[in-house]
């Protein structure tokens, strides 16, 4: 898929993690050109073996866009965690100054704040598309269990209960995740991302089965840039954090390496499922 959305180079401001690698691996086979933004203290090094590219510090939105203009990127994704920065520490140069004023980064939430960039890099001339438009099948979350382990009747409960507080933080703009154990939250996803959330419930963990992860996309999210994630890492953590398994939402989540995801997770004895959030 990743020849289709376009002709023209695609640009890919790349963030951590592992989606930014899928990225390039797609559109390499599709034959596709792509030129990587890397952000200063976010990218992986490793990202950009072979592959055109320059850096950018997160605050410097003028040489950003002279990067993409320059270098004939007419598509553009956005992949990966970035980290959100107060301002000060942001140190935006005019360009993102002037955004800034424009749309009022105190008075936006994560989504809100996506939504904003989203248009700006449209007002530019660049058409923004998802990471899902990238990829194939195989990195959609299809309703059901992913490997041979499936939650039991109390996981199903922690379940529920996951995507009614999970459902509640999204439409506050606050996060996309919530573990939850016996009925109890255990913890909900704010600004330090779902990777934090995970570590830090695994010392509030309760005797008897452990808890399950929930992760929802958010209500009216920005789909095209913030979308949730899961991958072998996820994975990993849940299964050092005591978690009986996760539960992402089928048909709006991206699945990085599916094999490894369900190897991870049937080596682990830990159920990953795609559920319905309606």
């Amino acid at each position: 898929m990743a020849g289709k959305p376009g002709g023209g180079r695609l640009g890919i401001i790349a963030g951590s993690g592992e989606l930014p690698r899928r990225l390039i691996a797609s559109c390499r086979a599709a034959g596709r050109e792509v030129f990587i933004v890397a952000i200063d203290g976010e990218t992986d090094p490793a990202t950009l073996d072979n592959v055109r590219h320059a850096w950018c510090r997160l605050g410097a939105a003028g040489k950003l866009l002279k990067l993409l203009h320059d270098n004939g990127v007419s598509d553009l994704v956005l992949a990966g965690g970035v980290h959100r920065p107060s301002l000060t520490a942001l140190r935006p140069d005019w360009r993102a100054a002037k955004f800034f004023a424009k749309v009022g980064y105190r008075l936006l939430g994560d989504d809100g704040l996506l939504s904003a960039v989203a248009r700006e890099f449209e007002i530019e001339g660049f058409r923004l598309l998802g990471a899902h438009e990238l990829l194939d099948e195989a990195a959609s979350v299809p309703e059901g269990p992913l490997g041979r382990c499936r939650p039991d009747e109390e996981a199903e409960a922690d379940i529920g209960r996951g995507i009614v507080v999970a459902r509640a933080l999204g439409g506050l703009d606050i996060g996309q995740a919530v573990v939850v154990q016996q009925g109890l939250v255990l913890g909900v996803e704010a600004i330090e991302g779902t990777d934090a959330l995970i570590r830090r419930c695994a010392g509030l963990r309760r005797d008897g089965p452990g808890g399950v992860l929930v992760k929802l996309e958010k209500p009216g999210q920005e789909s095209r840039i913030d979308r949730p994630t899961v991958g072998p890492q996820t994975v990993r953590l849940a299964a050092e954090a005591g978690l009986q398994g996760i539960a992402v939402e089928a048909g709006a989540t991206l699945l990085i390496d599916r094999d490894e995801v369900i190897r991870a997770a049937d080596a682990a004895g830990l159920f990953v499922v795609g559920v319905r959030a309606e």
